[in-house]
């Protein structure tokens, strides 16, 4: 079981960059990097409720449980 994370997905929709997206919700590049690649071990409510507000989506939209058996 894992949590998928499709941030690269919202962004190619959105036709944002990353940098332009870690400057608007006030995190660095390297950090959204982390979360955009899976890596990350866990997000603050507060960066995952810009990223929603930032990209007009859902956490659900972000956030995709997948069971892995």
């Amino acid at each position: 079981m894992e949590i998928r994370v499709n941030l690269d997905v919202m962004m190619a929709r959105r036709k944002i960059s990353g940098g332009e997206l870690a400057e608007r919700i006030g995190i660095t590049p390297a950090n959204l990097s982390v979360l955009k690649t899976g890596r990350a071990k866990a997000i603050r409510f507060s960066t995952l409720m810009a990223l929603c507000h930032e990209l007009d989506c859902q956490p659900g939209d972000l956030l995709e449980f997948v069971d892995g058996d």
